[in-house]
């Protein structure tokens, strides 16, 4: 799929609404990342900078990426509120076709799955070149579709969190398992629903 139709269909996504997320953090990487000392951060997939804000907030320097302008654009702006604009640098990148400089102490990959075809295993990889030594590759996955979701949702794959460091065939020797598992937790749909999630938290240190 080429760059303009990917950027197209996540622009749709984007335009439907004034606001798709809430703004607050990812709780899973917030978990993670919590007792960190602050250092340079990659969001992948950043949308609308809620993580990346949070992170800015708690002294990193960071990048957010993503490919729809329209979820770049409000990030930036809700950046200058909060006033962390000048540790955020907002990009957008097709990330099958460019990538930012690394090297970062932290890459973070939050629900960064899509129905488009791509090589995500690819993506990843690369991610996790990207990492310095003593860095984190930190990936939050849907381990499942929500209860609320629409029925063809839940006819996608959901890979385990060990399928999915399985499918990176990472450097052997060059990264350490932290955590690789799958999380429960409660939340609320749309529409009012209260259900159970499932969330598959990998957090892989490069040791050498």
């Amino acid at each position: 799929m080429s760059t303009l139709e990917t950027q197209q269909f996540w622009e749709d996504h984007y335009g439907a609404k004034d606001r798709i997320w809430s703004g607050r953090v990812n709780q899973q990487m917030a978990a993670i990342v919590a007792d960190l000392p602050p250092g340079r951060a990659l969001d992948l997939g950043c949308g609308e900078g809620g993580d990346a804000m949070w992170l800015a907030e708690r002294g990193w320097q960071v990048v957010g990426v993503d490919i729809s302008p329209t979820a770049l654009e409000r990030a930036a702006a809700d950046a200058a509120e909060r006033g962390v604009a000048e540790r955020i640098s907002f990009e957008r990148h097709d990330l099958s076709e460019t990538f930012p400089a690394g090297p970062f102490d932290l890459v973070s990959a939050s629900f960064l799955q899509s129905p488009l075809p791509w090589d995500r295993a690819q993506l990843l990889r690369r991610a996790a070149e990207v990492v310095d030594h003593g860095g984190l590759l930190v990936i939050v996955d849907h381990g499942a579709a929500p209860p609320w979701a629409p029925a063809h949702v839940h006819e996608f794959p959901f890979p385990s969190a060990s399928e999915v460091v399985d499918e990176l065939n990472l450097p052997a020797g060059q990264w350490q398992r932290v955590r690789v598992d799958a999380v429960e937790r409660d939340a609320v749909g749309p529409d009012g629903q209260h259900g159970t999630l499932i969330d598959n938290v990998i957090v892989l240190r490069r040791v050498t």
